[in-house]
């Protein structure tokens, strides 16, 4: 029998070599069509006595990425559609049973009574892991890009085909939690030391490695399905497992704040299915995968953080008929901390970089950053020594604006100061080619008026980094009113070359990220002056899912800028722009306190030295305090709401001030941007699946009691009105093949 995503062989031994290779795909993944054929192969090779085993490989580079997980949201369509039709209870059948088929369809390979051997060739993730991990046996090829683990909770899913149920029978305890619930994949020698494949061997070895243990008496039964089979970490209610559980969940609690249901059922899984036989752990499995299938967290963080994101990494934005540019060399004017870092990044990528400043000296000090985040990566085993001397190679720096003359692409990365930057543009065009782009790297001046003191405003372009460069994957792209499609095409390719996702906005002051995050800083200050206790603020923002505090993040990014940033909106916006209670606390932390932050090690937080402890809040808050409330009496499910609303309400802003014209882009920067709650799946998510009518009537309840932030704007109210979505109403444009 012939299969469309399978090659199925026989030897002259009787063992089927089984090679999986989807055509039209650069990966393998589990679809529909997949999970039909190995659901045929298996039947066919168990039936089949002249097969003595099997081996399953892949002819890509990778063995598998995992599920498609736009086959998981026609599921979740498929099961709205059935509730309509046949009620709730004949809904979550058919979700169960279409969940489990794959789950079945594994463990009929570990029942099959031939001996199956994973010859895993590279990447194999999620439920491609899982196909290796019900293999009798696992065999990896030499490869240290290969990475082996299980992504899925990272979009709000959970291993629903076995992964929860092997991984802790195979691998201690401890081990097994971290796994399913960090969601990082592990390289195969850390694998192979912990027991999840059985042997690594040279790439050319590695079909012959796995027929030679068929051929070598290799056994069809699983470690669980022999009799006295023993869990490495002891039963649930041994000592050791007592010590495991109730820490884990703490730990869970500490982590997760309980807004993840995928986390919550990798726990109940493991923990009720170590007390089962294998079949019942399944079943137990299945039941949780179906149900957190039906989570809203499920449905809007598989969206953003997988479709979504895909669609704007493989050029969704992109105008279709601009040929496609390949950026070789870049220059990067302002080799401060985040220019020499885009320098990095830059250069890492396999691109040439012209990294200029005022002086030799502070150019110098750009490539040394270079230097030393290579070096750090090189002490992690993260580069090779090699690496370093290649890109270090790659990055020259210099204070002479002649080394611009063959560039393909400038990025500005000066002081934010319209007079710096004018001076900047006015030093460099006299070298520049004819058809060069020219970026801008700011974080709040509009990219229009800039643009001004650029002679070819076509090609004039924002391209905002978020800091570290180096570890922030969102850059946000710009368009001034008069930018062309040839700037947008070649930023966003450029972006593309440089591992980062892009987002594509129109200009306005803050643009989206920062207004939204604006918001957010801004609201931990009203609270402060409310007389919340601070500590309160940074853990309520914590518990409603924000990565980090306001306050804490303010300190980040530096409160002496903060200022400068609420001087500048006020002498350009006058002073009904911006708040006078926060502008004061601001002068007297940045200019009686002499307090800017972490950089001087004193913010609102203290910060000691490095490797002495940790952060703490600043015992001298508390005076510049004007009241203090009592915190029994302050509601923490509000403060939370709060945090979330007041940047979801700004992200809709953007939308009626046409700065977002896709919703994808709001959800994606949001998260990626500032780690806006990702369990919401985004701020434009969260507004849509709690509902527009009901995310209004929210917004007026905290408006009557906090101020005009919380007032929904003109859009919001018209959209409540008509139970319209944002990616009803906005329905994104599907990605360019």
């Amino acid at each position: 029998m012939s299969y469309k995503n399978f090659k199925v062989e026989t030897d002259a031994d009787g063992i089927a070599l089984v090679t999986w290779d989807i055509p039209g795909r650069s990966m393998n993944v589990l679809d529909e069509t997949s999970t039909n054929e190995l659901e045929a192969i298996v039947k066919a090779t168990t039936a089949d006595a002249a097969v003595k085993g099997v081996v399953i490989t892949s002819a890509k580079e990778a063995f598998c990425a995992g599920a498609d997980l736009s086959m998981l949201e026609g599921m979740n369509q498929a099961y709205a559609k059935v509730f309509k039709e046949q009620g709730e209870t004949a809904a979550n059948q058919m979700l169960f049973d279409q969940s489990r088929r794959f789950s079945l369809v594994l463990r009929s390979i570990e029942t099959s009574g031939k001996p199956w051997a994973a010859a895993i060739n590279g990447l194999a993730l999620g439920g491609g892991f899982e196909i290796t991990l019900c293999c009798h046996y696992r065999v990896a090829a030499e490869n240290p890009k290969t990475r082996l683990g299980l992504p899925e909770v990272k979009v709000g899913l959970f291993p629903g085909a076995g992964g929860t149920q092997r991984v802790p029978r195979l691998v201690p305890p401890q081990d097994a939690m971290t796994i399913l619930l960090k969601g990082d994949p592990v390289t195969v020698e850390k694998a192979k030391a912990l027991n999840l494949i059985h042997a690594v061997v040279p790439a050319g070895d590695l079909i012959k490695a796995a027929k030679d243990w068929i051929k070598g008496g290799g056994k069809a039964v699983a470690p669980w399905d022999e009799k006295g089979f023993k869990l490495p970490g002891g039963p649930v209610f041994s000592k050791a497992g007592m010590m495991m559980f109730p820490a884990g969940n703490a730990i869970y609690r500490r982590e997760t704040y309980d807004n993840y249901p995928a986390a919550r059922a990798i726990m109940s899984c493991v923990y009720e299915g170590l007390q089962l036989p294998i079949d019942a752990a399944l079943r137990v499995e299945s039941r949780y995968f179906a149900s957190v299938l039906r989570s809203k967290e499920a449905a809007a963080m598989i969206r953003s953080l997988f479709l979504s994101m895909q669609e704007l990494n493989k050029g969704a934005r992109r105008p279709k008929d601009v040929p496609p540019t390949k950026v070789k060399k870049i220059a990067v004017i302002g080799a401060g901390f985040m220019g020499a870092s885009v320098g990095y990044v830059s250069a890492r990528a396999g691109l040439d970089v012209v990294l200029i400043d005022r002086d030799q000296e502070s150019a110098d000090k750009g490539k040394a950053h270079a230097q030393k985040v290579i070096e750090e990566q090189i002490k992690k085993g993260r580069a090779k020594p090699g690496d370093a001397e290649a890109l270090l190679a790659r990055i020259t720096p210099t204070a002479d604006y002649a080394a611009l003359k063959d560039v393909d692409l400038v990025i500005e990365a000066v002081f934010e100061d319209r007079k710096v930057k004018a001076d900047t543009f006015a030093k460099a065009q006299q070298y520049l080619k004819p058809d060069v782009i020219f970026a801008s790297n700011t974080s709040t001046l509009p990219i229009t008026s800039l643009a001004e003191g650029f002679k070819d405003q076509g090609k004039f372009i924002g391209i905002h980094f978020f800091s570290p460069v180096e570890k922030m994957m969102l850059v946000e792209i710009i368009l001034g009113k008069n930018t062309g499609d040839v700037a947008l095409a070649t930023a966003l390719d450029y972006v593309r070359q440089i591992g980062k996702t892009p987002i594509v906005v129109n200009d306005s002051r803050g643009f989206f990220a920062n207004r939204c995050v604006g918001r957010y800083v801004a609201e931990g200050n009203e609270m402060f002056l409310e007389g919340v206790p601070p500590a309160m603020i940074e853990n309520c923002a914590k518990m409603a899912g924000m990565p980090v505090g306001p306050l804490s993040l303010s300190d980040e990014v530096a409160l002496d800028l903060g200022l400068k940033i609420m001087k500048a909106t006020e002498a350009d916006l006058g002073p009904n722009a911006i708040n006078p209670d926060q502008k004061k606390l601001m002068v007297e932390m940045v200019e009686k306190q002499g307090r800017l932050g972490r950089k001087n090690s004193k913010g609102f937080y203290d910060y000691p030295e490095k490797g002495k402890g940790q952060k703490s809040l600043w015992p001298g808050l508390s005076a510049l305090q004007p009241k203090q409330l009592d915190p029994d009496t302050i509601d923490i499910e509000e403060l939370k709401q709060r945090f979330l609303v007041v940047q979801a309400v700004e992200a809709a802003r953007t939308v009626e001030d046409h700065v977002i014209t896709d919703p994808r882009e709001a959800d994606v920067g949001s998260i990626l941007g500032f780690g806006f709650a990702p369990f919401t799946g985004g701020t434009l998510s969260y507004i849509d699946f709690m509902g527009t009518k009901k995310f209004v009537e929210l917004c007026r309840k905290l408006e009557a009691k906090y101020g005009s932030r919380f007032t929904p704007p003109k859009l919001l109210e018209e959209m409540a009105a008509k139970g319209e979505t944002f990616y009803g109403r906005f329905a994104p444009k599907k990605a360019a093949a």
